[in-house]
């Protein structure tokens, strides 16, 4: 079933503010949070500290009326600021991979700093900023 989600970014304190926010909406959050060191390593890329290794990747949190906040942690040693800008973003979970990519398409169209879509260990995912400077989140759980 394909949803909209916001999705937040943090500096180190991700699963200490979506366990506030867990606490404030009398909600869990869903499953395992997937930490950095679970994530594969690109060749040839920033080794992560044993402190970084243990930040969120990855965490899912219900609030109200079906919507989910979707939280990480952003990384210092790989070159992320956190900032007015980047720590919002809207996230649609597209079940169709074909309108996923017109969506993504469409929306980085005259925009910035788009990722490309790809796949991940947990979805189809990208991220673009559009020409309105609003960042857009993709992931897509359907099968190539």
């Amino acid at each position: 079933m394909s949803r909209v989600s916001t999705y937040l970014n943090f500096m180190g304190q991700a699963e200490e503010a979506l366990n506030f926010y867990a606490s404030v909406f009398g909600t869990q959050i869903e499953g395992e949070i997937a930490r950095m060191g679970d994530m594969p390593s690109g060749d040839g890329g920033t080794q992560l500290t044993d402190h970084e290794k243990k930040l969120v990747a990855h965490a899912v949190l219900p609030i109200v009326a079906g919507h989910v906040l979707m939280g990480t942690d952003m990384l210092e040693s790989m070159g992320h600021e956190l900032r007015i800008g980047n720590n919002t973003t809207i996230n649609l979970e597209i079940d169709d991979r074909a309108e996923t990519e017109r969506i993504y398409g469409a929306l980085s169209e005259g925009g910035s700093e788009s990722s490309g879509l790809s796949q991940m260990p947990w979805a189809y995912w990208g991220v673009t900023l559009d020409r309105y400077g609003i960042r857009w989140m993709f992931n897509c759980y359907a099968a190539a």
